[in-house]
């Protein structure tokens, strides 16, 4: 898969499906308890930052039974290119679950050890199940590893039968074919193998910078080891609530959605926009009206694509909708999209994360890390109901985020008790958010600021988007991060940046 398909998929499913609860972590083992040091060697990888290394960590498949079998964690390092500045060494913890450490070092290496100065070398992981780690495969037939499927997009009438048996075989499929391994795809193994990792490289604490769900782990990383974090940057969190972080964080989404697409319609209406052929409509409100309207007519009739037996469907438009609204930059392919399916002469050109099926193993992956974290509820629960009520009040997703998923039928026990994030712990936290952030709203952030109580502050980014550090940021966020992480300093109380 393309590594641009890759990411958008996973930035998409970054805060849809990130659901993470989990048991304290095992005592660290002593000092002296030592790890077999790492082997290594330049990364193969042609869009590998210059200098990156990359090395496997032997992890425990099961925490609980040390001695047992292991299996490889694919890790990551930039070493500082100005060791008389460094201090330490900075996580890059990513974001899905999915999402590659290895590939966000490649992406962020550079301009993050410019930020920094040198003051940290910078390491990361694939988490099981992503990348060159440990893999499962579920099984699963292509169809229901397109990304309209996968998610539980309900039918274009809110009907939910059709989401129901595929979320049961899916369910059924995993728990026949993804074994003890897919089993180990769990947030808390996550936490588990950072610390690990630590260790291996010798190092007392470590400055820590995650994003989206990668934040929520971080969270939990701070909580459950407090003295082995130094420094912790949260970038675009969600509610830390151990009874909503599971379904609660993809209910949110709708939230998001709405809170995030008037940026989008200022941007469709506005006149800058007719030199490019992309301007939606003269008014900015009536370019929601617009788009509900065409998804309607799409589920009536789905406009053939100009991929073969791969339909432009009306949820097909709201999927794409979703996966461009994290950043600004996706506004003009959305805006293209939209052009080409109102003209009724035109074939539509589908994005490729909607134009091919998931990988397995990345579907399975997506898939495990959620449903193994907590009990998710059964198919008891009136899907039906709450798809009815969350499509007429939040109607740009239709009730997808709502709907029932496979965790609704999975097999085996979760993870372990919920890990609640609390104000106990060092005064070493910051937090940085866009206002209107399509993945993880605002409002679920303010949930985790208030959590984090006086060991947090927090930094508003008065704009959209989704992961503000050296992205979708500013220069007032930018520097508010940067000068944290190399000096400690934060703002005294809470603060806001313009957009």
């Amino acid at each position: 898969m393309p590594n641009q398909m890759r990411k958008t998929i996973l930035l998409t499913l970054s805060a849809t499906v990130v659901a993470a609860t989990l048991t304290a972590t095992p005592s660290v083992a002593r000092a002296s308890d030592a790890l077999p040091p790492l082997d290594w060697r330049p990364c193969l990888s042609a869009s590998s930052a210059a200098g990156q290394e990359c090395a496997t960590l032997q992890v425990p498949l099961d925490y609980g039974r040390p001695g047992g079998r292991t299996v490889p964690v694919a890790v990551t390092r930039l070493r500082s290119d100005r060791p008389e500045n460094r201090r330490g060494t900075l996580m890059v913890i990513p974001g899905g679950p999915g999402s590659s450490g290895v590939q966000r070092l490649s992406q962020k290496g550079a301009a993050l050890r410019d930020a920094v100065d040198g003051a940290f070398d910078l390491i990361s992981l694939d988490p099981r199940g992503v990348g060159s780690s440990v893999k499962a495969r579920c099984g699963l037939p292509a169809a229901d590893r397109r990304l309209v499927t996968l998610r539980p997009w309900p039918a274009p009438d809110g009907g939910v039968a059709e989401n129901t048996d595929r979320a049961r075989r899916t369910a059924e499929s995993c728990a026949r074919n993804g074994g003890a391994v897919l089993r180990s795809f769990t947030t808390a193994n996550e936490v588990r193998d950072i610390d690990r990792l630590r260790r291996t490289l010798g190092e007392r604490a470590l400055t820590v910078w995650g994003t989206s769900y990668g934040a929520y782990v971080g969270a939990v990383y701070a909580q459950t080891q407090p003295g082995h974090v130094d420094r912790l940057v949260l970038d675009s969190t969600g509610d830390p609530d151990p009874s909503r972080v599971a379904r609660g964080w993809l209910e949110n989404m709708s939230r998001g959605v709405a809170d995030r697409f008037p940026d989008f319609a200022r941007w469709a209406a506005d006149p800058a926009r007719e030199e490019s052929g992309l301007r939606l409509a003269e008014d900015s409100e009536d370019v929601e009206g617009q788009f509900l309207a065409l998804a309607e007519r799409l589920d009536r009739s789905p406009r053939e694509s100009g991929t073969p037996g791969v339909p432009l469907t009306g949820n097909a438009l709201r999927q794409a909708l979703q996966n461009s609204l994290p950043s600004d930059s996706a506004f003009p392919s959305m805006a293209r999209l939209i052009k080409e399916a109102q003209d009724p002469e035109g074939t539509p050109t589908l994005p490729p994360d909607l134009a091919q099926s998931i990988p397995d193993e990345d579907a399975s992956l997506m898939l495990a890390t959620i449903c193994n974290d907590v009990r998710w509820p059964g198919p008891s629960l009136d899907y039906a109901g709450r798809v009815a009520t969350d499509r007429e009040r939040y109607p740009l997703l239709a009730g997808m985020p709502v709907n029932i998923t496979a965790c609704a039928f999975w097999k085996g026990e979760p993870a372990g008790r919920p890990v609640r994030i609390t104000d106990s712990g060092p005064s070493n936290i910051l937090m940085v958010q866009s206002l209107r952030d399509p993945a993880t709203p605002y409002s679920g952030a303010l949930k985790m600021r208030a959590a984090l109580g006086d060991r947090a502050r927090m930094v508003s980014l008065d704009q959209g988007g989704h992961g503000m550090y050296l992205g979708n940021g500013n220069a007032c966020g930018d520097h508010a991060v940067t000068l944290f992480l190399t000096t400690g300093k934060r703002p005294g109380r809470d603060t806001r940046c313009s957009g």
